[in-house]
């Protein structure tokens, strides 16, 4: 008999031995939940603690916290702590209607809940025990003097890892300590010394610089537009080509305008010829003399209507505003095209009329000082970047046809470029000076934000 009665004790003293042992808090959550069964006879066990809530169940290798047992169990565990903390036996009748209605679902009639924690004081964790039969008070004492010894151990073992302020100060700057002059200097040794190299480099200032893509673009060109509605029958003038002020660069289809125009000088000949008619009559007939006023009105009708189809005529072929190169694409693509009044066909720029334009995305929207620096590295020549200075940087971000948004900026290049309009590459954009710790960590802390939510 008196072996029997000292087996439970044998196990917990055995437990507690494991729990001094333990090396992680891991290690101690597994040993409480799990191994506990071989002095407690329960079905179901759990960790909840009030730093990290479910922390560990039995049987499960990691809890998960979307799980509707987890969260079932998280209500309880509140519960518990707000209206119980005291603990002790439990069933389903001690608790309100939306968290007994769940009891079946997930545990067997009767249940245990020991606080963790100091006595007095409200509870840090609760373990909380499932079984199929009441709880005995040899059981329940055996389980309240485990679960002191655990957490003691859990204590224990949580001050060696976390280290306070004062600790961090005794292995920084250790005192004279039984004679020994050299503990005391405390710059001489390693970790002092590396921690200031660090501090010093992280506050190294470094000049900001960010990427944008970008691209050689005429500075003032000359925009030449559509000046009618109407089909583009021909083109005098080839991509790239140089011309003058005045040359014809392409020219309308004029068979529409020029038939409008024959029909209306025809009809302005005819008015004008019943006019005359009735300009004669009215010197015998009165009553044809009434006529004269309404055909006044339709010959300058007529005549305004002709006027206008000249000028439309005239305007069917387009001259060149000045003198540059020609900015096109494909000239073929134009002709036997609809286009409509106003819609831009080429442009025209003076040949060294260049600046730069680069598009900033949003991520990399630093403050840029007037003038900034701009150097664009073209991809035909990435050893030759082109200088410029800021002069143009959009207050509102437009959609790029590749579907991101973007700031524009446009640069003046500090002395000309041989380089042809339309050459792309890479701008860097010289932002002011900053430490170097916030120039590494800036995109990485602008994605934690945008992740977060911060």
């Amino acid at each position: 008999m008196e072996v029997a009665a000292g087996a439970p004790v044998a196990r917990l003293y055995e437990l507690v031995r494991r729990a001094r042992l333990a090396a992680t808090p891991r290690e101690l959550a597994f040993l409480l939940v799990n191994d506990s069964l071989a002095l407690l006879n329960f079905r179901q066990a759990a960790l909840w603690s009030a730093e990290a809530g479910i922390d560990c169940l039995s049987g499960v290798v990691q809890a998960e916290a979307n799980a509707p047992y987890v969260q079932w169990l998280t209500r309880l565990s509140d519960y518990v702590v707000t209206r119980m903390p005291a603990g002790g036996a439990m069933s389903a009748g001690d608790l309100p209607a939306e968290l007994a209605s769940e009891w079946d679902t997930w545990w067997p009639a009767y249940a245990l809940v020991l606080p963790l924690g100091k006595e007095g004081e409200p509870p840090q964790g609760l373990w909380l025990l499932a079984g199929e039969a009441p709880w005995p008070e040899q059981d329940v004492a055996l389980a309240r003097e485990w679960s002191h010894a655990w957490w003691h151990a859990f204590l224990a073992l949580r001050k060696q890892r976390l280290m306070t302020l004062t600790d961090w100060r005794r292995r920084l700057l250790p005192g004279k300590q039984d004679g020994d002059v050299e503990r005391a200097r405390w710059w001489r040794r390693p970790g002092p010394r590396w921690i200031a190299a660090l501090l010093m480099l992280a506050a190294l200032p470094v000049r900001l610089t960010v990427l944008a893509p970008g691209e050689l673009v005429p500075a003032h060109p000359a925009v030449v537009r559509a000046p009618l509605d109407g089909v583009i029958s021909s083109f005098q003038v080839q991509p790239n080509q140089r011309v003058s002020q005045g040359q014809a660069l392409f020219g309308f289809d004029e068979l529409a305008i020029q038939g409008r125009l024959d029909v209306a000088r025809q009809t302005l000949a005819t008015i004008e010829t019943e006019y005359r008619q009735a300009s004669q009559q009215a010197l015998a007939d009165m009553r044809v003399k009434s006529q004269l006023a309404l055909l006044t009105g339709r010959i300058d009708e007529k005549r305004a209507e002709v006027e206008y189809l000249q000028e439309q005529l005239a305007r069917a072929r387009v001259l060149a505003p000045q003198a540059g190169i020609v900015l096109l694409d494909d000239p073929s693509e134009w002709i036997g095209r609809p286009v409509t009044i106003g819609e831009r066909i080429l442009r025209i720029a003076a040949p060294d009329d260049v600046e730069i334009e680069a598009w900033l995305p949003l991520g990399d929207a630093v403050d840029l000082a007037t003038d900034a620096e701009v150097k664009l590295y073209l991809n035909a020549t990435p050893l030759a970047p082109v200088t410029a200075r800021l002069r143009y940087f959009a207050h509102d971000a437009v959609q790029r046809p590749d579907g991101s948004y973007a700031y524009r900026i446009r640069a003046t290049l500090d002395a000309g470029t041989t380089h042809r309009v339309g050459l792309k590459g890479a701008a860097k954009l010289h932002a002011g000076w900053v430490p170097l710790a916030y120039w590494a960590l800036r995109r990485p802390m602008a994605t934690v934000r945008v992740t977060l939510g911060l």
